[in-house]
């Protein structure tokens, strides 16, 4: 069996094996984190290489030459997989840190620490869709079947990296609790792109001016991400992500869900999201919203 094939259970939840190990994942646990590191977290297909590229850009001011010459992976490693540490003992300050991990895991590791968190959460019917297209190019994820089928395994909590609402719930109950901790949505990411970025930049001490902020967003559009290799996955060996299946970088907007959700998919749907999410107070985006400041062909983001 190879490594594409192996999957690794630790704490209840599968991870794909070709990316994490027992021992990968212990050490993510007890991460010894900096101060002025930042740290990236979120489900899979929320926005994270969106805000990996958004961080790179802030904290270099707009110039592009780090997002264009080094793969995201190497300039935001992840703290869980095999392969990181070598890559975070490459990193310049302010370390930038990635992780799909739920809080639950983490919260020794980060207790004390100053390190900025910025938590990236998407409305979960969009994350549904896109995740099952990404599980058809992904060679190390399981084959999921139909949308049908994934779309109750995800509903259930039982696909790789766990259940959607207890990684969202356990994250965002620590806003407040966690003077550090920052919850962007991929929502108003897409809806106020500049906004965002001055939201980010001020949480991360980083205050920039307003052509700065147009440098970065010029950056962070869709179409200037699609084209840039160290984002859009053209890097990975296709034995790893077969390019011929799909696209890393697909379609990004808000409300995708309707391509592929049947009435009755989503009735269901949403009688699992209103008995699971009951007690949360978050507020979900389901449709593109324009923004009076947002420019036409605008809305396409990862």
């Amino acid at each position: 069996m190879s490594m594409l094939e192996v999957e690794e259970v630790f704490g209840g939840i599968c991870f794909p094996g070709h990316l994490h190990t027992q021992e990968s994942l212990r050490l993510a646990l007890r991460f010894p984190f900096q101060d002025t590191d930042i740290l990236i977290v979120s489900y899979p297909k929320s926005g994270t290489t969106w805000m990996q590229q958004m961080v790179t850009l802030i904290t270099n001011r707009g110039d592009p030459h780090l997002s264009d010459t080094v793969p995201n992976w190497a300039r935001a490693p992840w703290l869980e997989h095999h392969y990181s540490a070598a890559l975070v003992k490459s990193l310049s300050q302010p370390r930038m840190l990635t992780t799909h991990l739920p809080h639950h895991m983490l919260a020794e590791a980060l207790r004390g620490s100053k390190a900025k968190v910025i938590y990236v959460s998407r409305n979960p019917k969009d994350v549904a869709v896109s995740f099952y297209h990404f599980h058809k190019m992904a060679n190390f994820l399981p084959d999921v079947g139909s949308f049908q089928e994934f779309l109750n395994a995800f509903l259930e909590g039982t696909v790789h990296f766990g259940s959607w609402f207890d990684h969202v719930k356990g994250w965002t109950s620590q806003v407040g609790a966690m003077a550090n901790l920052l919850h962007v949505t991929y929502e108003e990411l897409s809806t106020d792109l500049e906004g965002s970025i001055v939201k980010v930049s001020a949480f991360l001490q980083h205050a920039l001016v307003t052509d700065e902020v147009n440098k970065c967003a010029a950056h962070c559009r869709f179409s200037s991400m699609k084209d840039n290799k160290m984002i859009n996955g053209s890097l990975v060996p296709r034995e790893i992500l077969d390019h011929s299946k799909g696209s890393f970088m697909r379609r990004g907007k808000v409300g995708d869900w309707r391509n592929l959700f049947t009435k009755e998919q989503n009735e269901r749907f949403e009688r699992v999201v209103a008995e699971k999410m009951h007690a949360c107070s978050l507020e979900f985006v389901w449709e593109q919203r324009a923004h009076p400041n947002q420019q036409h062909g605008d809305t396409e983001s990862l």
